[in-house]
């Protein structure tokens, strides 16, 4: 068997895991130690939320802030002020979220590959560290649940895992664990404890539903199943009332289960008639005694605790997965599956949104000429436009089912420019988002990169096919002026020349060609063994910088393509943006190993280092007057870091 020097066999045995969670502490602390020295860029804001997560967000209990996941960061937002905090800490995305009945501490789980440990993390809310890292669970985090007391957290493993284990908060360590469900059940989904008891929990799945007491003399945890006769469901979510009466089970069959606590035994089931659409995503039961209901279709619907009855609801965008009350339930905040977040009252019951976010990795990122207050970036079904400073979403732009590659914004100000998956070129007006003009079949493999001369008049287009093609626009037409032909594979990047004269196209191929846009001939050919991702002109365009996946950021000369420097530009993972400050002092790079780094073009070196991307960066732009840089993710987030004024 063939091993690296240093590294010891993997293969021994259950050590797997352990192992692997060393290694990626060593190499955490690698890049850790490759950004130590240098000093750090401000994150001011992030506009991101994952609405896929189920009971993902959270109110914590002093009532002035939201807790909810994105990628493998957690985020704390005020909610009088906008401001964020994130606790980083977790390798793959965050799976589940809780928060304890006092607020002192958070609970957070995630997932991970499959035979590897999954950790949970306990986090202080005053200090927002870690307070406490549990690791037991295999594969993936499905549940977790504090005692009422801030005794115990109970943990769920997923369905390769199919544990519950119950740790001591104080000592930090697992009091016992057993199997989630029997044999002949299938998949334990979800885990509850009660309000009063910190010896009792809930726990339910698909044919599975169990209450568990904590014997913690003997330190084991016995569980009696809940009679509910010839039902066979599969329950997503538990609510307990207040005195720990009854509980309510949501399932996917679009029904509530009430079960006697006391008893075990089931109460009623309804509603009979008008289930609920797409099965019941979340509960939550209010002081009244009546039921919020989160459903599949995006329904959002109060109902009698008793007959199940609908009282009101409403209709919102996307699958509702979070329902959280402020207070007694006067206010409401409710999550959706396309990430967008609203509140309502009690009384009026009408939805407000106040956030919305990409719920795909998004695409691309491009400011108007000479300004920052806005930006546009695009994802998959659309093209947003955001304001700078506030992170608000001034105009959508839905194009259902195909995904946006790139985009750009006209330097006049006057259209938006788009590359889309489906060989299409959609240009939109910027204050109305109405389509101005459609090109049907630019590329037959998707365009892949797209960018606009200075005067407006024309777009270079990329495409999966490798082509390249010029276009010229009029006010309702267009006519394709020529086709480029050396690229072997999809082009991913374009940028042209200030003069309009020349362009530069990045290629999977392993190509950087320089394009004459005058007698459309190559002038000029780069090649590396690599994925060219991205490719920029110096301000004074006698060099190019380019990137990919071999991690190398490569400068070379525009006259006769020859290579000056080539420096490293990650550790790990490839190097999918870059862009370069308007002065030429400095560039900005983002790639899969989450960082981004700002360099002295000249000297080729790091001067600051921005940490806290949960997802790999898609792309970075610096604003036209330098004040902020904006990374985009794949996880749906979009960063604004400050820049800094005298790096």
């Amino acid at each position: 068997m063939l091993l690296l020097p240093g590294y010891k066999c993997l293969a021994s045995g259950n050590q797997q895991p352990d192992t692997f969670h060393s290694k990626l502490n060593e190499l955490t602390t690698m890049a850790e130690d490759d950004t130590q020295e240098v000093p750090k860029l401000e994150l001011e804001a992030v506009i991101g939320f994952n609405g896929h997560v189920f009971s993902g967000l959270k109110l914590h209990p002093d009532r002035e802030h939201l807790i909810y996941p994105l990628g493998s960061t957690v985020i704390i937002k005020s909610l009088k002020s906008g401001k964020q905090a994130f606790l980083h800490g977790h390798t793959n995305n965050v799976s589940c979220v809780a928060v304890s009945r006092g607020g002192r501490y958070i609970a957070s789980g995630q997932v991970t590959f499959m035979g590897f440990k999954a950790d949970v993390i306990i986090w202080d809310y005053e200090q927002r560290e870690i307070y406490a890292r549990l690791v037991l669970h295999k594969a993936k985090v499905e549940d977790l649940s504090f005692s009422p007391n801030e005794k115990y957290l109970v943990s769920l493993g997923g369905q390769d895992d199919a544990s519950i284990v119950v740790w001591n908060i104080e000592t930090k360590e697992a009091i016992c664990g057993s199997p989630a469900s029997a044999q002949s059940a299938g998949h334990c989904l979800t885990i509850e404890y009660t309000n009063l008891s910190d010896e009792v929990f809930i726990s339910a799945g698909n044919g599975t539903l169990r209450v568990w007491e904590l014997d913690l003399a003997n330190r084991k945890i016995r569980a009696t199943e809940c009679q509910t006769g010839q039902l066979k469901r599969i329950v997503t979510c538990i609510e307990i009332q207040k005195d720990d009466s009854y509980f309510y089970c949501g399932t996917t069959s679009g029904d509530i289960l009430k079960v006697n606590l006391k008893t075990r035994l089931l109460n009623s089931c309804g509603p009979v008639k008008q289930k609920f659409s797409k099965g019941v995503n979340t509960l939550k039961v209010l002081k009244t005694g009546d039921i919020l209901v989160g459903s599949g279709d995006g329904m959002l619907t109060m109902c009698s605790g008793g007959n199940f009855k609908t009282i009101r609801s409403v209709q919102l965008e996307g699958s509702v997965t979070s329902v959280a009350l402020r207070g007694e339930g006067q206010q409401i905040f409710i999550a959706t599956e396309t990430a967008q977040i609203y509140t309502l009252g009690y009384t009026d019951f009408k939805p407000e949104l106040i956030a919305t976010h990409h719920n795909s990795a998004v695409k691309d990122v491009a400011f108007p000429f000479g300004t920052s207050e806005l930006f546009a970036t695009c994802s998959q079904n659309d093209i947003r436009v955001w304001h700078t400073e506030s992170s608000k979403e001034l105009l959508r732009i839905v194009v259902p089912n195909v995904t946006c590659n790139a985009l750009g914004l006209m330097k006049d100000g006057k259209s938006i420019f788009s590359a889309w998956n489906d060989g299409k070129i959609r240009v939109f007006f910027p204050e109305t988002g109405k389509l101005r003009l459609i090109i049907h079949n630019a590329h037959s493999m998707g365009v892949t990169a797209i960018a606009a001369t200075n005067d407006c008049r024309r777009i270079v287009s990329g495409g999966g096919e490798g082509q390249v093609r010029l276009w010229e626009l009029f006010q309702n037409s267009y006519r394709l002026i020529e086709t480029m032909k050396e690229h072997k594979a999809a082009v991913n990047c374009i940028k042209i020349k200030s003069n309009d004269k020349e362009c530069v196209t990045a290629s999977s191929d392993g190509a950087c060609i320089i394009w004459d846009l005058e007698r459309f001939v190559r002038n000029q050919m780069v090649l590396a063994n690599t994925i060219f991702s991205v490719v920029c002109y110096h301000p004074e365009e006698y060099q190019i910088i380019t990137s990919g996946t071999d991690r190398k950021i490569g400068y070379w000369e525009v006259y006769d393509g020859s290579a000056i420097r080539e420096l490293d530009g990650s550790l790990s993972g490839a190097i999918n943006g870059i862009d370069i400050s308007e002065d030429g002092k400095y560039f900005v790079t983002g790639g899969d190993d989450k960082l981004l780094k700002l360099w002295l073009y000249t000297d080729g070196e790091v001067t600051h280092v921005g940490i806290g991307q949960s997802g790999s960066i898609t792309n970075v732009r610096i604003c036209p007057n330098s004040k902020y840089i904006v990374s985009t993710s794949a996880d749906g987030a979009v960063l604004r870091w400050r820049y800094p004024q005298s790096p």
